[in-house]
């Protein structure tokens, strides 16, 4: 870990107070955690819509279990293959973070735009459209979670929750809006009408955030290195057994989440025989439970450690999707998707999190794109493989799936080291 100079050092536990002010209230901890959360949302918003509206998406391009699958393959693997590229990228124009943060929300909206336009005779087209959207919400993340990676370095679990939680209110709130919209309009009719929202939010994003990256330069001389010697430095962290391993464990998590939430809201619709606006709420009330604790688990992982929070929380997800295939309807299911949604969404920041605490701030945006690219590259066939048991077995298949990736996950993480995370007392004298 690259370390600053003394007088940084002492300062560092108040760095959130003392951002530079130059820029007014954008140069404020405070704002710029409140608007990459909100950015955030607007992300989490439209993903989530269009999870719920595969069930439509698959009827009207006539679509196996596989293909609904090679969906979310194609969103995987193009969210990998832009993160590798694109950390490096992010943090060579670290001064240019706000631009960039502005055209990823801006390519969403373009990328919803082509969705919304695909003809139900050419899914190619539509796959396009996920490419596009993929590419842009998978590099926003990366020059944001560095930021507030820096901004909060004594509480980056909490912090890193805390962005999590502007996805999950986006995640929560639009399943049921989307659902009522059902009962009115198309599907790529209401994609269409989303995808104008995100390009007019592109322009408040660049007004907002233009300055980000100046901030973190004029705080940290000492990381301002030449590119030879910043990717020299990427490949002495990326050496570090501890953080493959955690990618592994990301991996491995990724694999079962896009797993379960491609198919979930099939079988609510084709197994279950939900209504398009009960559907929503099922998956809604998922998330809605996430942005209660998502915080919460954050916090308690900055207090007590990674590991503490996260071993027994895969445990619980192990088992609470094993009982999703024996007791999957009725009212039993609504309080199993309310249990799943304790730490369904949480487990993720603070993998990240723990990430971030073995390699510091250098090349934050650097390692943080080669481990996505990492993990991506683990989960992209998950959706298909999921697909295949579906379709071939049932949806009872995909849930022995999705437990067994948990079991291993956990297993794994209870043998690593985890770095105790870092308290403000530590940069003290």
């Amino acid at each position: 870990m690259v370390k600053g100079h003394n007088d940084e050092d002492h300062h560092h536990h108040d760095r959130v107070d003392s951002v530079r002010t130059d820029h007014g209230i954008r140069g404020r901890g405070n704002f710029i955690i409140a608007g990459l959360t909100s950015g955030h949302g607007v992300f989490h918003w439209f993903l989530q819509s269009f999870i719920v509206l595969l069930p439509e998406i698959e009827t009207a391009f006539a679509l196996t279990k596989v293909g609904v699958g090679s969906i979310s393959t194609t969103r995987e693997m193009v969210s990998g293959l832009v993160t590798l590229p694109g950390g490096i990228l992010a943090d060579v124009f670290r001064r240019h973070w706000g631009l960039i943060l502005a055209l990823c929300m801006g390519g969403f909206g373009v990328g919803w735009f082509i969705i919304g336009l695909a003809p139900d005779s050419f899914f190619p087209l539509l796959l396009v459209g996920v490419a596009v959207v993929a590419a842009s919400a998978s590099m926003w993340h990366l020059p944001a979670m560095a930021s507030l990676s820096h901004h909060y370095s004594h509480r980056r679990g909490t912090a890193l929750s805390f962005h999590g939680i502007g996805g999950n209110i986006g995640d929560a709130v639009s399943p049921v809006i989307t659902g009522l919209l059902l009962g009115y309009l198309l599907w790529n009719q209401i994609l269409t009408i989303y995808a104008g929202i995100p390009i007019f939010v592109a322009f408040l994003v660049y007004w907002a955030f233009k300055n980000i990256g100046h901030d973190v330069n004029q705080e940290n001389h000492d990381l301002r290195e030449s590119n030879r010697g910043r990717l020299e430095q990427t490949r002495a962290i990326l050496r570090n057994p501890l953080l493959w391993a955690i990618t592994l464990v990301g991996g491995i998590r990724g694999m079962a989440f896009v797993a379960l939430i491609t198919f979930l809201p099939s079988y609510l619709s084709n197994d279950l025989g939900l209504s398009a606006l009960a559907r929503s709420v099922h998956l809604g009330l998922l998330v809605a439970v996430g942005i209660v604790f998502t915080p919460v688990m954050g916090y308690l992982s900055d207090k007590y450690g990674r590991r503490l929070i996260l071993v027994p929380g895969m445990l619980f997800l192990a088992g609470i999707v094993l009982l999703m295939s024996q007791f999957g309807e009725g009212v039993s299911l609504i309080v199993l998707i309310a249990l799943l949604g304790t730490f369904f969404y949480s487990d993720q920041p603070i993998l990240t999190a723990s990430a971030l605490d073995v390699v510091g701030e250098g090349v934050a945006t650097t390692t943080l794109g080669t481990l996505s690219f990492a993990r991506f590259a683990l989960s992209a066939a998950s959706p298909i493989l999921a697909g295949f048991l579906y379709e071939n077995y049932s949806m009872d298949y995909v849930f022995y799936y999705v437990t067994f990736l948990m079991l291993v996950g956990a297993i794994i993480l209870a043998f690593l080291p985890l770095r105790r995370p870092e308290s403000p007392a530590d940069h003290g004298h």
